[in-house]
């Protein structure tokens, strides 16, 4: 079967985006797994359907590069709306559904997607996991936190993959977010990322929960956070003061396109 695909990258977060609204394309976990294999497929951090909605303008499925269904993905989300927006589902303004929760996204710009995020949930400070001092909150998608003043140099493969799979702690498994505040209203961050098990060069709901605690640690004084990602682009995560109203805003753009012979 030929698949119709768009390659994307939200701040180097990088998907492949298929139209779905027919219901004509079935991939098992194999085949996912293998679309998202790099050099020998066509290589990215997730896949996404873009599903038709009985009551929104899509439906968003999306699966992690090992080719397991996925928690919320917040860049995947911008590159969803952004595809939608490209290819003529939507105008600038969207609203889809993900994970049973409704999502609302602006164009606010030139390749620039303003997503509104769930409210979190599950916030844990000060414990330790694998000799690391570590914070936690749900974001759509499970986060630890874990602060350093050393974030160029440090490990992140080995500490993120050990406490990804201390099962004790995290049964379903979490994505590890080392990060570094670098000004008053500026982070550094770097993610392990559940699914990818592997840093990858940006995640959405890690920047939002980076913003989010450090916020409510004080380690930032600003509900306006911009949060630079390992690719060097930079995400911008708003909230108000109880942290229920969160927005995550960034680039999106779609690299090329193709078809698959699956």
């Amino acid at each position: 079967m030929e698949i119709n695909f768009s390659k994307m990258s939200g701040a180097g977060n990088d998907f492949i985006v298929m139209d779905n609204r027919q219901c004509t394309i079935s991939l098992n976990e194999s085949q996912i797994f293998a679309l998202c294999t790099r050099r020998t497929g066509i290589g990215a951090d997730g896949l996404i359907l873009v599903e038709p909605s009985e009551t929104l303008d899509f439906s968003m499925r999306y699966y992690n590069a090992d080719g397991k269904p996925g928690s919320m993905c917040g860049n995947g989300g911008r590159c969803a709306a952004y595809f939608a927006w490209t290819t003529g589902i939507t105008g600038k303004t969207a609203s889809f559904q993900a994970n049973e929760n409704r999502y609302d996204a602006w164009v606010t710009g030139t390749e620039r997607i303003k997503l509104k995020m769930t409210v979190p949930d599950d916030f844990r400070d000060n414990f330790y996991a694998n000799g690391f001092s570590c914070h936690f909150v749900n974001t759509g998608s499970p986060h630890t936190i874990i602060y350093t003043e050393e974030l160029d140099t440090f490990n992140v493969e080995d500490a993120g993959s050990a406490i990804r799979n201390n099962s004790e702690l995290f049964p379903e498994g979490t994505n590890v977010n080392f990060l570094e505040v670098t000004g008053p209203d500026r982070i550094s961050l770097r993610t392990f990322e559940r699914g990818v098990e592997a840093e990858t060069l940006a995640c959405g709901t890690g920047a939002v929960a980076a913003a989010l605690m450090s916020y409510r640690l004080g380690k930032v004084p600003s509900t306006n956070v911009t949060v630079t990602v390992r690719s060097g682009d930079t995400l911008e995560v708003a909230f108000s003061d109880d942290m229920r109203e969160v927005f995550l805003s960034g680039p999106a753009k779609e690299v090329y396109t193709g078809t698959v012979n699956v």
